[in-house]
């Protein structure tokens, strides 16, 4: 299972539109998203794949990292992998 940080969203992106954005750019489809709130000026969201390892997203993440997506820079980082026990 790997996670991935998306900072900086625009506030009002959806989830459908992140899924595109991202399938654009050649991810497959994340299985759940997690929005984190900023102090408003940087929400961001948290992709799940559940069937996708981190090493594995690491190779497609310099595709959309500093990317300028709806009038804002992301910041895009593969998460350290989480033991679930």
């Amino acid at each position: 299972m790997g996670d991935l940080w998306l900072g900086n969203v625009e506030a009002s992106t959806t989830d459908d539109e992140i899924k595109q954005f991202l399938c654009n750019y050649g991810f497959p489809p994340f299985d759940s998203i997690q929005r984190v709130p900023g102090t408003g000026e940087h929400p961001a969201a948290v992709v799940s794949f559940d069937s996708i390892e981190p090493h594995v997203l690491r190779t497609f993440q310099p595709r959309v990292h500093n990317m300028f997506w709806k009038n804002h820079t992301l910041v895009v980082q593969v998460m350290p992998e989480r033991n679930e026990t």
